[in-house]
């Protein structure tokens, strides 16, 4: 099939594009080593990117605020997509790897800081869902680019670099909207020590009058710091009050990226094959698999502040654990029955929908509850870190795995989703309906409890001395 008849958007356009303008330059053909490399580095510099946003969204916005970090990757993002506008008149595919470093950028970036925006505008009954809204668009994002990568729509030869490029309408959208918003109450508060600033935004943003309640809270997590100023990476990983909200950060949160959902976007192709799908149908099949995390991930939304978070993503995982096994036995047993390679595709589906109403959505929310102000930019370099670098190993070393294992190769995602339930189930607190310092303290309990037991044996054996004296000075 030549490109210009292909249903979709493919790598190819991108790889066509480099062979000609190397043609242009060199007036040669680019040798296969050369195109793999540059394919390559197109593929893998958007996770470097991501991490270099990562990074910076622990220093950005407690230099700046919440509000100036978001505009100022909203100007990144414009600017990666005029680069992909401009990369085929320009003849330049250097273009096209400085605009994915870009995106890259600005994704590691936006994700942490908007997490960390929500997380303190929102009041704490709606704070599960505000914050799960970054899970709803980027689901909402795949389905797009999806849909939009049609041949029909932008994905001929002639349209991919608007493709491409397309992810900057929503910054200009962002950008322009965030202009009316205000800086986070809790970071002119907290940080600054604007109160009247802090009043004004929290009128603006929650359009109530009654404010005590969040006005205290911010209050006990000013003093609770006591003026310290922002941690740093090395506070959070050395400090031992906060180990157990970094494991819970690191684990199930961070550590998503090895649940198995984009090692399935991946495998789904070899599957379809199997069930006899045809290639230029196979795009349809994965914008229904996008549009099933999209739904799942929008009835979470409805369902966090209820179900809580601890239930909604340790049994999550349980049930990927369990589905997946069971995706790996009908996967060594497909050649039996010609109707076995249809239950691999709805077992794909049921996997995905699981993951979208648990672990995706949770993921998004529950970092937003586990740190203190001072601790939390800091918290999510950690949380970015892992993230981006996981999706980065996930994607180089997931083809060489499947190629060694086969279907085996979902074990490990077995063993993570499984090791991921027990640890949210027995040892994170919940944390849905509760203050920051309400959370923290119930932290405190795992973090100090062998200091807690130490005390509680000490206060006992002076009970007891006491309890002594009293019975002695009665016989006297």
């Amino acid at each position: 099939m030549r490109n210009n008849e292909r249903p979709y958007c493919s790598p190819q356009h991108v790889q066509s594009f480099v062979n000609d303008t190397w043609m242009e330059r060199y007036a040669a053909p680019v040798d296969a080593s050369t195109s793999m490399l540059i394919w390559s580095f197109v593929v893998s510099v958007f996770s470097l990117g991501a991490w270099a946003g990562a990074v910076h969204s622990g220093s950005l916005p407690v230099t700046y605020g919440r509000k100036k970090a978001l505009l100022f990757n909203n100007v990144v993002a414009v600017v990666a997509a005029l680069l992909m506008v401009f990369c085929r008149m320009a003849r330049s595919f250097e273009m096209i790897l400085l605009a994915r470093f870009l995106y890259g950028y600005n994704v590691g970036l936006g994700l942490s800081v908007h997490l960390m925006y929500l997380g303190e505008c929102a009041p704490k009954k709606r704070r599960g869902f505000l914050t799960l809204t970054g899970s709803i668009f980027i689901a909402a994002g795949k389905v797009t680019g999806q849909i939009i990568g049609l041949r029909e729509l932008l994905g001929s030869d002639s349209a991919w670099p608007y493709l491409l490029a397309s992810s900057g309408v929503p910054a200009v959208v962002q950008f322009v909207s965030l202009l009316f918003f205000p800086e986070s109450p809790r970071y002119l508060y907290i940080d600054k020590g604007d109160t009247e600033a802090s009043k004004t935004a929290l009128h603006w943003l929650w359009q109530e009058d009654d404010l005590k309640q969040e006005e205290d809270d911010m209050r006990s997590e000013r003093e609770s710091v006591q003026g310290e100023k922002a941690k740093t990476v090395l506070d959070v990983l050395r400090s031992r009050c906060v180990r157990w909200q970094l494991l819970a950060l690191a684990i199930p949160c961070a550590g998503v990226q090895f649940c198995g959902n984009n090692a399935l976007y991946f495998y789904a192709f070899d599957i379809f094959r199997e069930a006899g799908v045809a290639e230029d149908k196979m795009h349809y099949l994965s914008i229904g698999i996008g549009a099933t995390e999209f739904v799942t991930i929008s009835l979470c939304s409805l369902v966090i502040e209820r179900a809580g978070r601890k239930k909604l993503m340790g049994y999550g995982y349980l049930l990927m654990g369990v589905t997946m096994s069971v995706l790996i036995v009908t996967l060594s047993v497909k050649d039996l029955y010609p109707w076995i390679p249809y239950v691999n595709i709805s077992l794909i589906f049921t996997v995905i929908c699981i993951y979208g109403l648990g672990p995706s959505g949770v993921s998004m929310a529950l970092p937003a509850d586990l740190f203190l102000q001072a601790w939390r930019p800091s918290a999510y370099v950690c949380s970015g870190t892992i993230n981006w670098v996981g999706l980065f190993l996930i994607g180089m070393l997931f083809p060489y795995i499947v190629g060694a294992i086969g279907q085996f190769c979902f074990l490990i995602f077995v063993a993570y989703c499984i090791f991921s339930s027990a640890f949210m189930l027995y040892f994170v607190p919940e944390t849905k309906g509760k203050s920051m310092i309400e959370i923290a303290e119930a932290f405190n309990q795992l973090n100090y409890k062998h200091k807690h037991t130490e005390n509680n044996n000490n206060n006992n054996s002076l009970n007891l001395f006491s309890a002594f004296l009293d019975t002695q000075r009665r016989l006297q």
